[in-house]
């Protein structure tokens, strides 16, 4: 056999050789640019560089490049239409925003105003504003693009903080009321071709106007609301009421800052109004863009007309008519003051001019075609009316029409009372105008067929509501052109007679045109400009005010003016926001002192794991740790970013060392460790599991990557909220009564309970207590004796929660509990004697994990069955070490109640594959609860669990008898 065998040796030959000679190592392409390597001369440059995942300088650096050829005005301009601008506008929105935005709107956003400064600039254009409106779109899990980018790169899948970055960065762009004023400005001016500009300014406003960010942003708020435990508070962007609000500000800041002979803007701006009035929120449109003559302004008055007048005609009669009705939509005392009627007309005078078309709207609103009149106030009609009395003819033609409706049988047989009512009052008051300028023509018209036959109809009808009407209108205008022995006479109840003083009064109203000024002194004022400055307190005061406000104008908020004679000068003095710092203190620091070169927060897993793995800087190295957790899971789904850094950032994270005793240390590095371990549950689970048994670790930090695996396959399983407080950095502060004086607090704070031992107690708590509580309704007496409490059906059901999908069931078995139960059972083998993982403190920990992965894969997992055979044999293994150690008793006894309680609805199958295991539990567990003794809090706790073992095991006995004995009493 020997001679069978040739030995051979592996020896490079030396063609190999010389090859290896020639190779040279291949750079990294995602390594940043050095700064100093930068030089931008085209646009292409640009691209390259924020291809490449660059630092904050290099960053920096281009969009300063970006933002100074748009003040240069040279040959490329980012905010105008373009292939070039098109890939940089593509890159800044799929790869700049969702990984910077983050840390420059974060609580540091004052350390990043230059660098948010010119992003927003780079993407205030229209292709900007549609590259973030598209992006937004494609986070919809019913669009076909999302399908398929899911489909073909589950890593792209979108996730609820890349939203939220786009919703912030929008609100950022968009806050100010000068956006749009300025987006034209750029497309007038740079662009020279005529369909070119019309083009741009159709897609701006089917973005802004049409609906589509509004919705795109609602859509995405409702979307990630009902998943995200979180309250956070909704963007205005997706409110209806302030979004259309903003929008009317820069419709009036175009309106103010147009010129007469920029004829293109005025059609402009009237089509994006005519498009805003389309949204839903009419009034708010309107009470924003006419807020100055609402106000009783003249200021402006030119522009507005212009700018009405270019809109479609029925557009402008909805804008005349939502006007009249916000004007007169105060409160009495404000409408009962004198010269707020003039005031009104005086305004409706100034937007209808002389444009016969809405003279012809205003007769029809007069005499209710629409509905239009009666659905308001008696002083809305007087204003109508007196900004048509320099119109005699209209005035005419409106008497004759409420004449006509008045006495239609029709009319007053079907047409309801409230409407009849108004058409009588404004009947009343047309006759007194028109008595006042022509008596002859209203003396005609009394004699006329048309006026008798009203008179007679109304009197003739079966509603004795229609009969007084009649009565009302005979009588009053009898007073006019009757002598006083001739006059119409009624006889009626006394109840009526002080409303029929009301309608005879109504004949004698006569009412001028005004000025806006008079509306302006009894209107309240909408609002007052806010100053440039703002405190952060203020800010907060004014954002909650815009919620609940409902008139919203161009940065104003709604301040209702006190007169009070009593205050003093000091009212009017400015004030000055309070300093942060004393500035003689900020002038004696030491320049010597001072940090330049101050580390940011990494952006990149690659500036991550270095600031990790630099334990020499601690601003670097505290940075990165406080940012780790947030950033895996902002990244996990977006590119293959973290993917590919898994283990090194697993080994980054399980071999920290508290070196500088930072404050969390522990859990921050488990929040990291958790993060890496959810990205990737099936790879990283494995992973931690070979490293807990392989890894040159110590028990601590052993410890670390049990507890990772634990709390990790429970929030995969859906328990992410119950258990975050076990992991926050930050816990509830104490109450003083409850906390050690901090001398004491600081030694003996650190024995906190650890996660692990914490979630164990909690369990343990939930499966004991039905038990206790059945054996109380046991001892009670019979049940017809007790007394029991129902709950009502929708609060059964307000306290259900709702089934979580399970996803750790899919991989608990190959990505978890297989993994560490077979490696610790080769530890022996492997280790011989020396075996640190039979340790109390360690063997109990790993029980104590094993239990909780199994708790949250749920008793509906498909591998339960084989999880439970392996865990019984483990279990049973371990009887011998656990009787001496109680923590490993006590966790021994924790995981069998663990199991027999997920197998609580398949004690059938459990009993026929785990016969002699259970059996074998029963003796032991008996023998356990008889040797242990009462006293002590642990011999308690353990006597409770060894109770609760032998209930679970004697259950699935009972039934497993109860079962044979049925088989074999069915065969005799």
């Amino acid at each position: 056999m020997e001679g069978l065998l040739t030995q051979f040796s592996l020896t490079p030959s030396k063609l190999v050789s010389a090859l290896h000679e020639h190779l040279t190592p291949a750079e990294y392409s995602n390594q940043p640019h050095s700064n100093q390597d930068l030089i931008f001369k085209r646009p292409e440059d640009a691209l390259k560089v924020l291809q490449s995942q660059p630092d904050l300088q290099s960053l920096t650096k281009c969009l300063q490049w970006l933002t100074s050829n748009i003040t240069a005005f040279n040959d490329f301009d980012i905010r105008l239409p373009g292939a070039e601008a098109a890939k940089i506008i593509n890159v800044l929105v799929n790869d700049i925003i969702p990984h910077y935005w983050h840390v420059w709107n974060g609580s540091e956003r004052n350390s990043y105003s230059h660098q948010r400064r010119l992003l927003l600039r780079c993407l205030t254009s229209i292709a900007g504003i549609g590259a973030l409106v598209t992006r937004l779109r494609s986070f919809e899990p019913e669009t076909g693009e999302a399908q398929a980018i899911i489909k073909i790169r589950p890593e792209q899948a979108p996730t609820a903080q890349m939203t939220d970055d786009l919703v912030s960065f929008l609100e950022a762009l968009l806050e100010r009321d000068t956006v749009v004023d300025s987006i034209w400005t750029t497309n007038y001016i740079d662009s020279d071709i005529a369909n070119r500009r019309a083009i741009l300014w159709k897609e701006l406003i089917s973005l802004l106007a049409g609906g589509r960010l509004l919705s795109a942003v609602a859509e995405a708020q409702d979307r990630h609301r009902s998943t995200d435990s979180i309250d956070k508070q909704s963007s205005w962007l997706g409110s209806g009421q302030l979004y259309s609000a903003w929008l009317g500000r820069n419709i009036q800041v175009m309106i103010i800052h147009g010129k007469d002979n920029l004829t293109r803007k005025h059609k402009d701006v009237a089509r994006l109004l005519s498009k805003a009035l389309t949204l839903g929120y009419t009034d708010q449109v309107v009470r924003v863009v006419f807020s100055s003559v609402i106000a009783g302004e003249n200021k402006n008055l030119d522009m507005l007309r212009v700018s009405l007048y270019n809109l479609a005609s029925y557009e402008q009669k909805n804008v005349l008519y939502t006007a009249i009705r916000l004007v007169t939509e105060q409160d009495s005392s404000f409408t009962q003051k004198s010269g707020f009627v003039g005031g009104v007309a005086a305004l409706i005078e100034a937007l209808v001019a002389d444009r016969a078309h809405l003279q012809e709207v205003l007769v029809d609103w007069l005499t209710g075609n629409y509905m239009n009149g009666f659905n308001m106030g008696i002083y809305s009609r007087r204003a109508v009316l007196a900004a048509l009395s320099p119109h005699p003819d209209l005035v005419k033609k409106a008497l004759q029409k409420l004449l006509h409706n008045f006495g239609d049988k029709l009319y007053i047989k079907h047409i309801p009372v409230l409407q009849q009512e108004g058409n009588t009052q404004t009947l009343l008051l047309v006759t007194g105008h028109v008595f006042k300028s022509d008596p002859d023509y209203v003396r005609s018209l009394v004699r006329a067929s048309v006026y008798i036959n009203a008179i007679s109809n109304r009197l003739a009808a079966s509603s004795t509501r229609s009969q007084f009407l009649g009565i009302a209108v005979g009588s009053t205008v009898s007073t006019l052109v009757d002598p006083p022995d001739k006059r119409m006479s009624f006889s009626i109840e006394s109840t009526s007679k002080d409303e029929m003083r009301q309608y005879q009064q109504l004949i004698e109203t006569y009412d001028c045109i005004g000025s806006l000024a008079e509306l302006k002194a009894t209107v309240p004022r909408t609002g007052a400009p806010l100053p440039e400055r703002k405190t952060k307190k203020s800010q907060k005061v004014i954002s909650a005010m815009s919620k609940t406000l409902s008139t919203t104008t161009s940065k104003i908020i709604s301040i209702q003016e006190l007169s009070d004679n009593s205050a003093s000068e000091e009212d009017s003095l400015p004030i000055y926001d309070r300093a942060d710092f004393d500035e003689d203190e900020e002038e004696d620091e030491d320049p010597t002192l001072v940090q330049r070169n101050k580390p940011t927060a990494p952006v990149y897993i690659r500036d991550l794991l270095v600031g990790l793995n630099d334990t020499d800087n601690y601003d670097r190295h505290r940075l990165a740790l406080l940012a780790a957790p947030t950033l895996i899971r902002r990244k996990a789904h977006f590119g293959t970013e973290v993917s590919s850094h898994l283990e090194a950032l697993a080994t980054a994270l399980v071999g920290l060392s508290d070196k500088y005793a930072m404050e969390n240390f522990q859990q921050l590095r488990l929040q990291g460790m958790i993060a890496v371990l959810v990205a990737s549950p099936l790879k990283m689970g494995q992973w931690f599991s070979t490293t807990c048994f392989h890894g040159e670790y110590s028990m601590s930090q052993r410890l670390s990557i049990l507890t990772t695996l634990s709390l990790g396959a429970r929030e995969i399983a859906g328990h992410a909220t119950e258990d975050a407080a076990l992991t926050s950095a930050t816990p509830e502060p104490l109450f003083p009564t409850q906390k050690l004086p901090d001398k004491y607090h600081n030694i003996y704070a650190r024995n906190e309970i650890a996660p692990v031992t914490a979630l164990a107690s909690q369990l343990e708590r939930t499966l004991i207590t039905p038990m206790a509580a059945a054996a109380a309704d046991t001892l009670a007496g019979p049940a017809a004796l007790r007394v029991r409490t129902f709950s009502s059906r929708m609060a059964v059901a307000a306290k259900r929660q709702k089934p979580l999908a399970n996803v750790l069931a899919a991989v608990v078995a190959d990505g978890f509990f297989f993994p560490l139960a077979r490696l610790w059972s080769l530890q022996p083998r492997v280790r011989g004697p020396h075996n640190p993982f039979m340790h109390p403190a360690l063997l109990s920990h790993f029980l104590k994990t094993l239990a909780l992965i199994l708790h949250a894969a749920g008793p509906s997992a498909p591998v339960l069955p084989a999880l439970t055979a392996e865990f019984f044999a483990l279990l049973l293994s371990l009887r011998t070490v656990a009787l001496a150690a109680s923590p490993v008793l006590e966790a021994l006894l924790f995981g069998l109640l663990t199991l027999l309680e997920l197998n609580a609805e398949r004690q059938q199958a459990l009993a026929e594959e785990c016969a002699k295991e259970l059996l074998e539990t029963q003796a032991w567990v008996e023998g356990v609860f008889e040797r242990l003794g009462g006293g002590s809090a642990e011999g308690e706790r353990a006597r409770g669990l060894a109770a609760g073992v032998l209930v679970r095991v004697r259950e699935c006995v009972e039934r497993w008898e109860a079962v044979v004995r049925g088989q074999v009493g069915g065969l005799m």
